[in-house]
């Protein structure tokens, strides 16, 4: 009897061994499905940014030849074109999400100065390189929307994802936190005043 007890209470404590391994084996299990889930939330968001920045650049390396078109028909426009230059080197040198989007902000607002100062100038308006750099400005501009959308959609789903339970509990453990939205700043939303 006391031989089937031992074997009782051995097979019993093999019985725990078993059973808190299991649950430590489930525990795990979450543990890598919550780590993989933020990393691919993380490259989404990435990726979503590089769509961005690829899209900057594009329109970034547009603005010398826009530049050299007007300078000619643009003789008196000086400052406009001083502040373009200026926006789109602020936009080159930026290096955070917060920066680029605050570049990118004041250099949209400074073409769509350019573009309404253009106006003026018929000469410049007819020409094909002109309508051509303009064309493709837009084109990118659309782009840059697109990105945008998609960016802040990824961020918006990784910050949910971080924020709620049982995410939030190992998220900063595994290097996690908040995401900057790419936002359009209030003055680039207002319509472009030209003043002569």
């Amino acid at each position: 009897m006391r031989m089937i007890m031992l074997q009782v209470l051995e097979l019993g404590g093999l019985g725990a061994v078993i059973c808190i391994g299991g649950i430590l084996l489930v525990l795990a299990g979450a543990l890598v499905m919550i780590f993989n889930r933020l990393v691919v939330l993380k490259n989404r968001v990435d990726n979503a940014w590089a769509q961005i920045d690829v899209q900057l650049k594009r329109r970034a390396d547009l603005i010398p030849n826009l530049m050299e078109t007007v300078k000619g028909y643009m003789k008196h426009e000086r400052g406009v074109l001083e502040e373009v230059t200026k926006a789109r080197t602020s936009l080159m040198q930026a290096g955070t999400v917060e920066e680029k989007a605050k570049a990118n902000n004041m250099l949209a607002g400074t073409l769509k100065t350019l573009f309404a100062v253009a106006e003026n100038y018929p000469q410049l308006r007819a020409s094909e390189n002109f309508k051509m750099l303009q064309e493709e400005l837009a084109g990118t501009e659309n782009k840059i929307a697109y990105a945008r959308t998609a960016y802040n959609d990824s961020v918006l789903g990784y910050n949910q994802t971080i924020e709620v339970i049982p995410y939030n509990l190992f998220a900063g453990m595994f290097g996690h936190s908040k995401k900057q939205y790419f936002e359009v700043q209030e003055s680039e939303r207002a319509n472009v005043k030209v003043q002569f």
